[in-house]
């Protein structure tokens, strides 16, 4: 399957590993800075490989391979959508790294038009591949919690003035958003998909303690209140010293309480159920290695990409999965905007140089 990176920075690596981890066909790689594309094939003994084509504009890329099957765009946030779309109207498969939008009519626009052109999106949440959450879900989708009471996603990461450094974009409202939309939005996504999907309202408060050189927020937190009467908590901040804790899911139910840890949700630190048996004495104490925060998942998520183009389905993570986290992360911003709790859905088309207001 032919396939093309857009975008080489930070996240860059871990799309080249799953690529290759996959047995894709890398055939190209884009990215405005000449120098990043060959500093990322030397990571992986490529940057003699003459078979891939370098390109600083991806429209050039698009046209000059019609064979194109998958690309996927990992670029600063804020071109994600119009990136995404110009590969949606070429006939590309595409899998957008978080957020995939910034702006509610642009991931809405997404979905529409790749419903269309029956091209297949992938929003990039690979953390729903963890080993850990996956047995999550298993309970979840076996009702093994009954009723659920409510749960909560904490976020507490170290972000210094090194990495805002590194990229102008980082920290601004036109092209990334705060910690939230950056750092947060992966625990988002799951906190909302084990919730189950459905929000009524959202209260938000953001701050900037420490990050004055920033547009955004350096810790939001907020409470939800889903449709089946579940309430969420969410805490996400760059603030931690002197560097990452933990990402941490919790979910209550009347039957049951599992907590997720570890720095992604990759380990099991408490689970516990009413009708335990000998099948969950495996889950006590999981731990899944990971090298980084950004865990094992892209290689699962790129795979599961493969098979729903090659079996005309819709990806396990899909562009809806995007949107929805995209929306939380929307309305906690207009919710610490106007003082006033949101209700969802978003009809706003709000972006996050609207929200950009919060107390100091």
């Amino acid at each position: 399957m032919n396939y093309a990176l857009i975008g080489c920075g930070r996240i860059a690596v871990n799309h080249i590993k799953a690529a290759l981890n996959n047995k894709l066909n890398i055939v190209a790689v884009c990215d405005v800075l000449p120098e990043k594309m060959e500093e990322l094939l030397a990571k992986y003994g490529l940057q003699n490989d003459a078979s891939i084509a370098r390109y600083t504009d991806y429209k050039k890329l698009l046209a000059e391979h019609p064979g194109l099957q998958l690309a996927s765009i990992a670029t600063e946030s804020g071109i994600h959508a119009e990136i995404a779309l110009a590969c949606i109207d070429a006939g590309v498969n595409v899998i957008i790294e978080k957020p995939m939008a910034m702006r509610m009519d642009d991931a809405d626009e997404i979905i529409r038009r790749s419903e269309e052109k029956h091209v297949k999106v992938a929003a990039c949440h690979q953390n729903r591949f963890n080993v850990a959450v996956q047995e999550l879900r298993h309970a979840v989708e076996g009702g093994r919690f009954g009723k659920l009471s409510h749960g909560s996603i904490h976020v507490r990461w170290n972000r210094d003035r090194n990495y805002y450094d590194q990229a102008p974009w980082r920290g601004t409202w036109a092209q990334d958003g705060g910690c939230l939309m950056n750092q947060c939005i992966h625990g988002i996504d799951l906190l909302r998909w084990m919730m189950g999907d459905e929000v009524d309202e959202v209260y938000g408060v953001t701050r900037q303690q420490f990050h004055d050189y920033l547009q955004c927020e350096d810790i939001g937190m907020a409470v939800v209140k889903f449709k089946n009467g579940a309430v969420g908590t969410i805490e996400g901040t760059v603030n931690v010293y002197p560097k990452n804790l933990e990402e941490t899911l919790y979910l209550f139910g009347e039957t049951g309480t599992v907590k997720l840890g570890g720095t992604s949700t990759n380990n099991i630190d408490v689970w516990n159920f009413a009708d335990e048996s000998d099948a969950d004495a495996k889950n006590k104490g999981l731990q899944e290695a990971t090298s980084n925060v950004y865990g094992n998942g892209h290689t699962s998520l790129f795979a599961d990409m493969m098979d729903a183009i090659e079996h005309d389905r819709k990806p396990y993570v899909d562009a809806v999965a995007g949107r929805n986290a995209l929306e939380m992360i929307l309305a906690i911003y207009q919710s610490a905007a106007t003082g006033k709790p949101v209700k969802l859905p978003l009809t706003h088309t709000a972006s996050t140089d609207f929200t950009g207001r919060f107390d100091k």
